[in-house]
């Protein structure tokens, strides 16, 4: 409690101290909107990073029995099987995941993707790695944000979990 109290009196003369630099409050439990474009990008010379990743993608970064890319078998089948219904795109396939242009932080993990109409595109879950810089400073042209792409959390909950009775007591917009 004493800290707190302390923290105003400490951030009061530091602004007086520094009159010419910007200082940012502590976001932790309140309200934080961001506002980007699903873009991909290219951090540096000869690499191009494209904004949008497919269920094919997936299966293609699957190695058995490696902790970073090993998939539950049911998951790979379902995979192969590629029986999307509804929740394919307009070329067919599996949405899984997108990059956008959102200046995120820590904690901005499970923070909704909306898009210009209010509907629920996504679920925010981390950074690439030349945006881990951006709590400093914020390059949007290098910074992405990584997401979750909502069809394929549907496809999830429907499809290889067996929950479809959840996605049926939802509105979904397509």
């Amino acid at each position: 409690l004493r800290l707190d109290s302390l923290t105003g009196q400490y951030t009061k003369g530091l602004r007086m101290l520094f009159p010419e630099r910007a200082f940012f409050p502590d976001a932790n439990s309140t309200l934080r909107l961001t506002y980007g474009k699903v873009e991909g990008s290219a951090p540096y010379d000869g690499m191009n990073y494209l904004p949008f990743t497919t269920a094919k993608g997936v299966l293609q970064k699957y190695v058995p029995g490696d902790p970073d890319f090993d998939l539950p078998l049911d998951l790979v089948e379902a995979l192969r099987a590629e029986e999307w219904g509804a929740y394919a795109n307009s070329e067919g396939e599996l949405p899984v995941c997108f990059t956008g242009s959102n200046h995120t932080t820590g904690g901005n993990s499970g923070s909704p993707t909306i898009d210009g109409d209010g509907h629920l595109v996504g679920i925010n879950f981390d950074r690439s790695w030349e945006s881990t810089m951006s709590d400093i400073l914020f390059d949007g042209s290098r910074c992405r944000n990584i997401m979750v792409d909502i069809r394929y959390v549907l496809w999830i909950t429907d499809v290889y979990a067996g929950a479809g009775h959840l996605v049926e007591e939802m509105d979904l917009v397509r």
